[in-house]
C-alpha cells in the first residue's frame, strides 16, 4: 500500500521560531486521507522501505545518521522505536539511552558521554533521550543554576553544526502529548499488570511539572531548530499516525543522500559457484 500524503515537513521548526507548545497540534493527521484501520498496512510498506534504505546506508559506509528523540513522559519515545524499526536489520543500529549520569559521567563535561556515542560512517544511531536532558530535566530540577543550562544552548548547537560538517544527518524528534494524554497513558499502565514495570512513583511527580517542561522545552526547540540539525513536532497523540510521520521523515532523509551500492568487484559476472 502506498503512503497517502504523508507530510512530516509542516512539523518542522524553522529557525528563529519562538516556539509555543500549545499553538503544536497533539492530534493532528496533517491533512492525511488515511486512517488508523488502514495504517498498518502503510507502515508496513514504509517498514520495508525504510529497511531497504538502511541496508544502502550500512553497504555504502558514506553517511552517518543521527536520530534525537525527546518527550514528555509517556510521549512514546520506546514504542516509535519498536513500531518503526521493527523490520531494521540490527547490524549498523544502535539506540544509545540517556539516564542519570554516573560518577565517572560527571567528572566529565555533560556533553562526553554523548559524543561517544554518536554514529560512525553507515551506521545508524537512535539517542532516547540525548544531551537534551542538560537543559531540561537540569533546568526543572534546578540541578544547575540558570547561567550554566543556558550557556549550553549554544554549546549543543556547535557541537550538531560539528558533527554534520563531519557528515552526519542528525533528525531531531518532539514527540508532542497533551497532559489528558500523558494521564490516560500513566493510568494504563496502573491498571494493566503486563505494563507495571514501566510505571514509577516519580512519573507522578515530573507529571507536577508539566508547565516547567513545556517551558524548557520551548526554549530548548527554540534555541537549537537549526537548518543543519532542525526540530520537529510530531503530534504523538494518535499512535498509529506518529509512527507514520516518524517513518516517512526518515525515509525522506536518507532518500535525500543519494546512495548507492558499491560498485562490484571487477570480474564478478564471470564467477560460477561450482557444486
Amino acid at each position: 500500500m502506498t503512503p497517502l500524503h504523508i507530510n512530516p515537513e509542516q512539523f518542522r521548526v524553522r529557525p528563529g521560531t519562538d516556539v509555543k507548545l500549545d499553538e503544536w497540534s497533539t492530534s493532528s493527521t496533517g491533512g492525511y486521507t488515511g486512517d488508523k484501520q488502514t495504517a498498518p498496512d502503510v507502515l508496513a510498506a514504509l517498514n520495508e522501505r525504510l529497511a531497504d534504505l538502511q541496508q544502502m546506508l550500512y553497504a555504502e559506509s558514506a553517511h552517518k545518521f543521527l536520530i534525537v528523540m525527546q518527550g514528555m513522559d509517556t510521549s512514546g519515545k520506546d514504542g516509535t522505536i519498536k513500531h518503526v524499526f521493527r523490520t531494521i536489520n540490527p547490524v549498523g543500529v544502535k539506540v544509545a539511552n540517556f539516564k542519570r549520569p554516573n560518577d565517572v559521567e560527571l567528572a566529565h563535561d555533560y556533553l562526553w558521554r554523548v559524543h561517544g556515542q554518536t554514529p560512525r560512517k553507515g551506521h545508524m544511531t537512535i539517542f532516547n533521550r540525548s544531551h537534551y536532558e542538560d537543559v531540561l530535566v537540569v533546568r526543572v530540577n534546578e540541578l544547575a543554576p540558570k547561567q550554566i543550562w543556558e550557556r549550553r544552548f549554544e554549546h549543543i548547537r556547535n557541537f550538531e553544526q560539528m558533527l554534520v560538517d563531519e557528515g552526519t544527518t542528525i533528525v531531531k524528534l518532539f514527540l508532542h502529548i497533551s497532559k489528558d494524554e500523558q494521564r490516560a497513558r500513566l493510568q494504563e499502565r496502573i491498571d494493566n499488570p503486563a505494563k507495571h514495570w514501566k510505571f514509577e512513583h516519580g512519573d507522578i511527580t515530573e507529571r507536577s511539572h508539566w508547565d516547567s517542561y513545556t517551558e524548557a522545552y520551548e526554549q530548548a526547540i527554540g534555541e537549537t531548530s537549526t537548518k543543519h540539525a532542525p526540530w520537529y513536532v510530531v503530534p504523538a497523540d494518535k499512535k498509529w499516525y506518529r509512527n507514520l510521520v516518524v517513518s516517512q521523515l526518515l525515509i525522506d532523509k536518507l532518500d535525500a543522500l543519494e546512495m548507492c551500492y558499491p560498485e562490484p568487484e571487477i570480474g564478478i559476472e564471470n564467477i560460477v559457484v561450482n557444486d
